[in-house]
């Protein structure tokens, strides 16, 4: 284990989560299907043969979705800036073990290899600080909360270029080890729950739903286990524990961002989620207040992108108004409204906590 300090200027002494408090859910009139199926729950979240079950959904998660996602107008909108790619990625917060004064730790597994890892959940950043400290109780480590934005560019796709200080932890600078970027390798880790959740979307058939939905409360353990074995294996995407991160989004739902207090017009806006559970707990909420019986019926359509081409989309002109998507931060586990923020919440704004170390289906 090493320590390096290029990090200054990065790390978040407060994260600024993006907040859109007043902003309520609504359906898109172009996305409106209904279906009779109801909604049972496995894994901790809710599902349905809308959710799990599906056909081609590499498919859906690359092309489909670009078409669901076209403005209405048919207008073509130009490629986001690096700036304003970072800004749009700013407010996302990412955690790292770092030593008392923010040097990042960076590991080596073996010989020929040097590993930094960002995660998005503080629970799962929490289980390497410990396992860290229980090797050797004197370092001095702790976690530091890091903006995704910040690091996008400057670490995660930095290249080569870059020149890091590498030191023993206790050790001066002088007996630092200068590397070239390239050689250290940065993982992004997402949540192993919704990696889970992202597999599973891309394997399940609509009879694989319609076995456990027949199933309902009364699931076995096997059932489940071979959902689970099946997303594992068979998954055309989402493959690595690390730098493939889903992001979810259901293809009916909007949110109108009221007018600021300076003026201004009201905006129409598609969230985006890190959290699977999180963006059906959200759906559900505003199912369960819609009066309209076909609408209580509705299964949403959920489609999972990979962060990292979704970026790369955001580069070039497009169809897609990526300036009205907005990312939404997962909520750590046991913050107030970690389960599912209420249907008036556009974007949950705790503070990160650090606390806790539950554990995930990654886990067992």
């Amino acid at each position: 284990m090493k320590l390096f300090s290029n990090l200054s200027g990065i790390a978040l002494s407060v994260i600024a989560i993006a907040k859109c408090s007043t902003a309520t859910p609504f359906l898109s009139n172009a996305m409106v299907a209904p279906s009779s199926s109801t909604m049972d729950s496995v894994f901790g979240i809710a599902r349905g043969g809308g959710i799990f079950g599906g056909g081609n959904k590499k498919k859906e998660s690359e092309a489909d979705v670009k078409d669901k996602l076209k403005a209405e107008s048919g207008e073509t909108f130009p490629a986001l800036s690096q700036e304003e790619i970072e800004e749009w990625l700013g407010h996302i917060p990412v955690f790292a073990v770092t030593d008392s004064n923010g040097a990042g730790v960076v590991l080596k597994p073996d010989n020929d290899t040097s590993v930094m890892y960002f995660f998005f959940s503080p629970q799962m950043a929490n289980a390497t600080l410990a396992q860290l400290k229980g090797t050797n109780d004197e370092l001095d480590l702790k976690l530091s909360a890091f903006s995704l934005g910040k690091i996008w560019y400057k670490m995660l796709n930095n290249g080569d270029d870059q020149e890091i200080k590498l030191k023993k932890p206790g050790a001066d600078d002088s007996e630092a080890e200068v590397l070239t970027g390239g050689n250290v390798e940065y993982r992004l880790v997402p949540d192993t729950r919704d990696l889970l959740g992202a597999r599973m979307l891309l394997t399940m058939t609509p009879e694989d739903g319609e076995e456990m939905k027949k199933a309902g409360d009364s699931m076995t353990p096997e059932l489940a286990q071979k959902a689970v074995e099946k997303a594992m294996t068979e998954s055309p995407e989402f493959k690595e524990n690390y730098n493939e991160v889903p992001v979810f989004l259901i293809a009916q739902m909007r949110m109108q961002k009221p007018a600021g207090e300076e003026g201004g017009e009201a905006k129409t806006i598609l969230p985006m989620y890190f959290s699977l559970q999180t963006m059906v707990g959200t759906w559900q909420q505003f199912m369960t207040a819609q009066n309209d019986p076909e609408m209580k019926d509705m299964e949403p359509a959920i489609n999972v992108m990979n962060l990292h081409k979704l970026v790369e989309m955001m580069k070039e002109p497009s169809e897609i108004d990526f300036r009205s998507c907005l990312l939404l931060p997962p909520i750590p586990a046991g913050a107030p409204g970690g389960a599912a923020p209420p249907a008036g919440m556009g974007a949950p704004a705790p503070e990160a906590s650090m606390a806790g170390g539950g554990g995930t289906l990654g886990d067992i």
